[in-house]
Formats: C-alpha cells, structure tokens, sequence
C-alpha cells in the first residue's frame, strides 16, 4: 500500500514529532541532546527552515518549523539521517532509531500556532519530567522566559511573540510566558510571575 503524501504548506509552520523505536530514549546523555541542537543549527545553515518552539524528551521530540525554501520531508530527513547516524556510531548499533516516519501537521493560524507552542512547551509537565518550565534545559520555553538569553540561529520566537502586547519583541516573549502558565494553570508551580497585570 503506497504511504500518503506528505501536506508541505511552505508559508506556514507544521508540528512535528518522532519517538524512539519501541519507545526507547533517543536522548541517553546530556551529549546527545547538544548534538541534536547542533543537528537543528546545521540544517538551518543550509535550508533556511526556522524552528518557533521545540522540545526534546528523552524518547521524543516536539518541533513547530516551517520550511520556506526546501520540502519539509527533505529538511526532516536530513534532521533524522543525521541524528541516527550520529546515535548509531555512538552506542555501536544499527537499524532504525525512530518507530516510524515523523509525525506531521500543518498549523494555519495564529490562534493555532499558539495551542500547538502550549502542548509543545508543557510536554516535561505533562510526562512530569519537569515542575518548573524555565529550569527545563531542552525546550524552547527558556528563549521566552529570558527574553534576552542568546538563541541558535534557527530559532525565531517572532511568530508565537507577535499575537501579544509589548513594545519590544523581549516584553511580547515575557507576556508569551504568562499566557503560557494561566492558560495551564500552573500558578501554584510559578507563582508571583503570574499574579503581574
């Protein structure tokens, strides 16, 4: 049975995803998720995607890209390819290193791109890997949260940022953030940040 063609929307972002084959970690050590950043900064130089909110989990990943330039499923090969190659080096195995072809939809709104960020952004929550969002190193959430910690090139925090108030892209990012925690209600986690008017 041929598989389906892929929905490649150039103007627009799409949530992707990709888990560990038998649900295994794809992410052993710390090093591996450097490597995979690094993976991200590499296909950027060379397809100009952009990425508006990620999170690595130790057997999955969560990306909102949008790839104007190059078919998604080129960009999402590459990603893939290389992160496998790299793995498989690594830890002396061969195979496939994730269960399936990646995950994919195309988001075609603001309002959407907002609610894809939000699951995105509270996946550590929710697998409860994490209480505090800020203090989860491999997620996009801490380029909001400190709105002027340097971000990788491929990161663009604009299209999430611009649906809020602020006069600078930095005050869009912190008022992101508190959208963020009282759409989940996570006050009793974050407290005094919440309570700002």
């Amino acid at each position: 049975m041929a598989r389906s063609k892929r929905i490649w929307s150039p103007e627009h972002f799409h949530h992707v995803g990709n888990r560990g084959n038998w649900q295994m970690n794809l992410f052993r050590e710390e090093q591996d998720y450097f490597v995979f950043l690094k993976i991200l900064q590499r296909t950027y130089e060379l397809t100009k995607m952009e990425i508006c909110s990620y999170c690595l989990m130790s057997n999955h990943y969560h990306l909102l890209i949008r790839t104007p330039h190059v078919p998604l499923s080129k960009v999402m090969s590459r990603i893939n390819k290389g992160y496998t190659d790299y793995f498989n080096r690594k830890y002396e195995v061969s195979g496939h290193l994730f269960e399936k072809r990646f995950f994919s939809k195309p988001v075609y709104d603001d309002y959407g791109l907002l609610e894809v960020s939000s699951y995105i952004h509270l996946n550590p929550v929710e697998a409860q890997m994490a209480t505090n969002l800020a203090r989860y190193r491999w997620s996009s959430y801490h380029y909001y949260h400190s709105p002027y910690l340097k971000h990788p090139e491929f990161f663009n925090p604009f299209p999430l940022a611009q649906s809020f108030p602020g006069d600078t892209i930095h005050q869009k990012k912190e008022v992101y953030c508190k959208w963020l925690h009282k759409d989940y209600k996570l006050e009793h986690i974050h407290g005094p940040v919440l309570s700002e008017k």
